[in-house]
């Protein structure tokens, strides 16, 4: 079996690729790009003789795909899947794994990093020492008392509620399909977003997400709420969410995703709305988290190869 690895996974090549041997020893001959790249004729060319692919949130689409006649197994480095082309994988046959899991520490401590910021004005309170400036007009507020609202209650989505009952908030919950977890209220998302002084987002990128949270969602939270997406950029209307910024009918955001991956356009208008904390999709990214995924990625090939595939989407 050919195994190509199409971009740097964010671990040391030489960590990576020992961490390979041990999982897959003699099984596989290895392939590995320590560069990324977005033309799809050349990612044809890097994987053109793979039987497995593995990539992280590189756009995997199905003019490629068609160009790869050995492909039978995608071993996306991720959580999400949808920036590869699923109907086709489905159509050939190609299994496709994810690493669900592995950056469930990671993204909900960042939600809080990123609520933080926004509540005690950190940003703005770092200009101000700078620019000789004291603590005026940069009084925050704490979160604890506060109503914490989660959309999406899978792993990540969990354990934000869980650290967010750390901090001494009230937690409120939204999830798709019906649970129950202890200690979180679960309601109806326009429930959550009439009642809740801060919301998160954690829910995939599907058809049925997309857009989730738009001009009337946003219309329902509370002048003084703060809204934080490390979920997927299309899961919000960007535009409606700078509008509402922009007059006042909310209070700030903080957004780690947008429509496509940084840098992104300097006229997005996120950008130039007031209060908002952005970050270039690095909410998955701790050293910790990257090698947890390196392994997830090679458990899933090694399972794949011994006829028990995991993780499968």
């Amino acid at each position: 079996m050919k195994l190509v690895i199409l971009e740097p996974l964010g671990v040391e090549k030489e960590k990576l690729l020992a961490l390979a041997q041990e999982k897959l020893g003699d099984r596989a001959q290895i392939v590995y790009y320590d560069s990324r790249t977005m033309d799809e004729q050349e990612l044809a060319q890097r994987a053109g003789d793979a039987d497995i692919a593995v990539l992280s949130n590189l756009p995997f689409r199905k003019a490629v795909m068609e160009r790869c006649e050995s492909l039978k197994m995608i071993s996306v480095a991720f959580t999400g899947v949808d920036h590869v082309d699923m109907d086709h994988c489905r159509e050939k046959g190609i299994l496709v794994s994810n690493c669900a899991g592995y950056s469930n520490t990671a993204v909900s401590e960042l939600v809080f990093g990123l609520a933080l910021s926004l509540y005690r004005r950190i940003i703005p309170c770092d200009r101000a020492v700078r620019e000789g400036k004291d603590k005026t007009g940069l009084v925050g507020f704490e979160l604890s008392g506060k109503k914490f609202g989660v959309v999406g209650m899978g792993a990540i989505g969990t354990r934000t509620a869980r650290l967010a009952k750390a901090f001494g908030c009230e937690v409120l919950g939204f999830n798709r399909s019906p649970r129950q977890i202890e200690g979180v209220r679960m309601v109806e998302l326009d429930t959550l977003l009439k009642e809740c002084d801060i919301v998160s987002l954690h829910v995939p990128l599907t058809e049925q997400t997309r857009g989730l949270i738009g001009e009337r969602e946003l219309g329902l939270m509370k002048p003084g709420a703060i809204l934080i997406n490390t979920a997927r950029g299309p899961v919000v209307d960007s535009a409606a969410l700078a509008d509402a910024l922009e007059k006042g009918r909310l209070a700030g955001a903080a957004v780690d995703v947008f429509e496509t991956e940084p840098p992104i356009p300097q006229d997005h208008p996120l950008l130039s709305a007031p209060n908002v904390v952005a970050t270039p999709h690095v909410a998955f990214a701790t050293k910790e988290a990257l090698y947890q995924r390196a392994v997830i990625v090679f458990d899933n090939v090694a399972g794949y190869l011994d006829g028990k595939p995991q993780n499968v989407m």
